[in-house]
């Protein structure tokens, strides 16, 4: 796999892909080429691991008081107003 489509992989494994990338992802899956298709959802799953590992390893609680800012600002018919 060349830089472009390790970028491309990377890519879909956030999710932002845009009608150009979809037809690259495309032509990537339909290639004759089985390792190129291999390699590529490999990195695809392999991204998404890491950014999951990496969202719970430096995940935090919200504060205490955001409850209460969320419930008063519903009753109130506000938007919150962040801290």
């Amino acid at each position: 796999m060349n830089d472009a489509q390790i970028d491309l992989a990377h890519t879909v494994a956030l999710g932002l892909i845009d009608d150009e990338d979809h037809h690259a992802i495309q032509t990537i899956i339909d290639t004759e080429d089985p390792t190129l298709c291999t390699e590529f959802l490999h990195e695809i799953r392999a991204t998404r691991t890491a950014l999951t590992e990496l969202s719970e390893l430096t995940a935090t609680p919200p504060p205490p008081s955001l409850r209460a800012r969320l419930l008063a600002a519903i009753e109130a018919e506000e938007p919150p107003v962040a801290s």
